[in-house]
């Protein structure tokens, strides 16, 4: 069973809103927007996301509206809305850059063959004429590259120079410089080339362009699983109103309806099922392909696919309450959030522009001094200018985060933010509650042991019968266990709880006790040799049940909260990640032994107090660890809070849900292993990425200085860096999370 998935709740007086802000073009702006918004008075928090395209704001309603926010970003010279759905704006964004590269590329690409050919010494002249190549240039120039003027204008305005100055600043030096040699020095065609430049401001605003536009591409993708998530929600459900059914959009269905699902169809929203039983798909939600079995009682969430039987469901959670809504909500949340790593790039980006003007300024100055030709210290400056655009360093973290989250949550790992999506990476110390977490939370029946002639078969069937109207967690494991195994169980003729002791029944003349050994005194029960069995029992973590039938013991019934299948597994893979494993609970030290040497945790603390929970994470914090919390329960929340980060299992309470940092879904102890191993991938990206844009930037900038870097090439060679950043991110999503997990390096 699934729980629901809380999402929190903003305090009175605190508000949220996401904006869309279009018009970034690279790390200095997202940085200086979000530097403005932190400053205004009622903000709280601020984080402006250029991969997404999105400002998340934390304000206070009293002293700011979303008005003020919107007009703030606006002054600086972007535009900003709420932000809705934004996929088809983004297409159109997509689609506009397209058509733009496809025009400056058709207009230029004369020049740029005749730049090629020359090179091959073969002369066009009308390739070559300043006039053709003037008319060629201008509209490439100030039409499709208007632009960069225009975003310039504004970052200059609010003292926050950016990638559009550098391009717009490089492309009018080259354009202006060659119109000056071409007007004032008189240069006839075919004689033109050596002192022209239009070709290199063509190729620079194309090429830029080309890498924009693949960078649009790129981007769309690593909001897929966002998308993929949206798409999931059927349009309709079929509801009975008075009797009657009726297809209805899904966003009209109400809590209480009575909705219909039959075999093959998508479940519309949450509920519980009151009629039929079937088995439903929950791949969507956990990423466990195996269907999982519902029957009356049973909670369904809504996207999920019903495979087989038809049943009917009562409506608990519908629009932006269900299960699916709140994960979408989660996963936009953590993709649009940032990592500490990020805040390298941001320092580094708010800097970087003003010192790459004036590098760009001292290596004209020295050229020209040394050498005394204007042509070579303008197009080394230029070259400057235009390889050093910080756009790569801009993308580096974010688009790493938004796959990674993406993964996560495909394979039920809800990750709330990139700063826990990092911290993951680092963590060495695993802690595990027991109760709900290593074990299912409920008795389960382990041993039958008949004695006295008795059989198996038939110690189970009076058992299950003297503790059929027995309300003890015990009593119903042995009731479950005789039903799982498809006993006939007769209803007893008379029934008496012992509070303490155990229970009395009477079936066909026989008298069944079942309970301690204080019990079976209390009644002149014989219970020679039966210490060692119980002895045994109670060194594996077990309650043995002593069972008699007319005052002659008849077995011992071994009942234990029984291990998750998991559990064993998810315990050895994180030690062959080098995490080391600890047991917390309040159970006695005999049990917790027992229950931790079948999962192989050599660490255990026991008989701690629920309060002294949250004070045993930060003992264990002080010794220099990174720790991981995981548990289920209430009780677990002030330690998910304490731990470094604090990962919640989907199927226990919704308390422990909101304290945590990760939240996973299945409930499945092997997602841990697999959420530090899509920390550790995703984190190696993200230094794979910000070593290469500062590596690019660090080489290119002195090669485009020496004069080695025709602008053209600075100018492909900045844009690609920009799309081999986002390309390596969107590698995450061929990561195998279910694979091998035994990698011990945080690479």
């Amino acid at each position: 069973m699934v729980s629901k998935v809380s999402v929190k709740q903003q305090p009175l007086g605190e508000n949220k809103v996401e904006l869309k802000v279009t018009g970034m073009s690279c790390a200095a702006c997202s940085t200086k927007i979000e530097k403005k918004l932190n400053r205004l008075e009622g903000v709280n928090k601020a984080v402006v996301n250029l991969a997404t395209g999105k400002a998340a704001v934390e304000f206070e309603t009293g002293k700011i509206k979303v008005e003020d926010l919107v007009k703030l970003i606006t002054d600086l010279g972007y535009s900003a809305k709420e932000a809705k759905e934004e996929v088809g704006e983004r297409n159109k964004e997509t689609e506009r850059l397209r058509r733009e590269f496809i025009f400056s590329a058709l207009l230029g690409s004369p020049l740029i063959l005749g730049m090629f050919l020359s090179i091959l010494g073969i002369d066009l002249p009308i390739l070559h004429d300043w006039r053709f190549q003037l008319a060629v240039a201008t509209p490439v120039q100030f039409i499709i590259g208007f632009r960069f003027y225009r975003n310039a204008f504004y970052a200059l305005r609010a003292k926050a120079p950016n990638m559009d100055v550098l391009v717009a600043l490089g492309t009018t030096t080259a354009y202006f410089y060659s119109l000056y040699n071409a007007i004032f020095q008189e240069l006839k065609p075919g004689m033109i080339m050596k002192d022209l430049y239009f070709e290199a401001a063509v190729m620079i605003i194309t090429l830029i362009l080309l890498g924009k536009y693949l960078e649009a591409v790129a981007k769309g993708k690593t909001s897929e699983a966002i998308k993929k998530l949206m798409g999931l929600s059927p349009r309709t459900a079929r509801v009975i109103r008075e009797g009657v059914e009726e297809d209805i959009p899904v966003e009209e269905v109400k809590v209480g309806d009575l909705v219909l699902v039959r075999p093959g169809e998508k479940i519309p929203v949450d509920g519980v099922i009151v009629e039929g039983d079937s088995a439903v798909d929950e791949s969507m939600l956990t990423g466990e392909s195996l269907p999982v079995e519902k029957g009356t009682g049973d909670q369904v969430v809504g996207a999920t696919i019903n495979k087989f039987g038809a049943f009917k469901f009562k409506a608990s959670k519908t629009g932006e309450d269900t299960v699916l809504a709140q994960i979408i909500k989660l996963v936009e949340e953590a993709q649009g959030s940032k990592a500490p790593i990020q805040k390298i790039a941001d320092r580094v980006s708010g800097v970087f522009v003003p010192i790459v003007l004036g590098v760009a300024i001292f290596t004209f100055l020295l050229w020209y001094l040394l050498t005394g030709e204007i042509n070579r210290g303008l197009i080394s400056a230029v070259s400057v200018l235009v390889i050093a655009c910080p756009c790569a360093l801009g993308l580096a973290t974010p688009t790493a985060i938004m796959v990674g989250t993406g993964k996560g949550a495909e394979n039920g790992i809800l990750i709330k933010s990139g700063e826990h999506l990092e911290m993951a990476y680092k963590t060495t110390t695993i802690v595990l509650d027991k109760t709900g977490t290593i074990t299912q939370g409920q008795p389960g029946v382990t041993d039958l042991i008949a004695l006295n002639g008795f059989s198996k078969k038939e110690l189970l069937r009076l058992a299950a019968t003297a503790e059929k109207r027995s309300e003890h967690p015990l009593g119903v494991a042995i009731y479950q266990k005789a039903l799982m195994e498809k006993e006939e169980i007769p209803e007893p003729d008379e029934f008496n709880a012992i509070p303490g002791k155990g229970v009395s029944a009477k079936l066909e003349g026989e008298e069944i006790l079942i309970g301690t050994r204080k019990l079976m005194i209390e009644k002149g029960v014989d219970l020679e040799e039966t210490e060692t069995v119980l002895t045994r029992l109670e060194d594996e973590g077990k309650t043995g049940m002593l069972m008699a039938v007319n005052r002659k013991l008849a077995g011992i019934i071994g009942v234990a909260d029984l291990l998750k299948d998991s559990s064993k597994e998810a315990v050895l893979q994180l030690k062959k990640m080098g995490i080391e494993t600890y047991m917390l609970t309040g159970d006695n030290q005999r049990t917790a032994k027992a229950i931790a040497r079948q999962v192989g945790i050599e660490n255990v603390i026991a008989e701690v107090l629920p309060e002294e929970k949250a004070g045993i994470i930060e003992k264990l914090k002080k010794g220099e660890k990174v720790v991981a919390m995981v548990g289920d329960g209430i009780n677990d929340a002030p330690a998910l809070v304490a731990a470094d980060i604090g990962m919640a299992i989907g199927t226990g309470t919704d308390v422990a849900m909101e304290a945590a940092d990760i939240t996973l879904i299945r409930g499945d102890l092997r997602t841990i292993a697999q959420a530090i191993k899509l920390s550790r991938k995703t984190m190696s990206k993200v230094k794979q990425n910000l070593f290469w844009a500062f590596i690019y930037n660090i080489m290119g900038i002195p090669i485009a200085a020496l004069g080695l870097l025709n602008p053209a090439i600075a100018g492909a060679a900045m844009a690609f860096s920009s799309v081999s950043v986002v390309t390596n991110s969107l590698s995450l999503k061929r990561l195998n999370l279910k694979g091998d997990n035994n990698g011990k390096t945080k690479n």
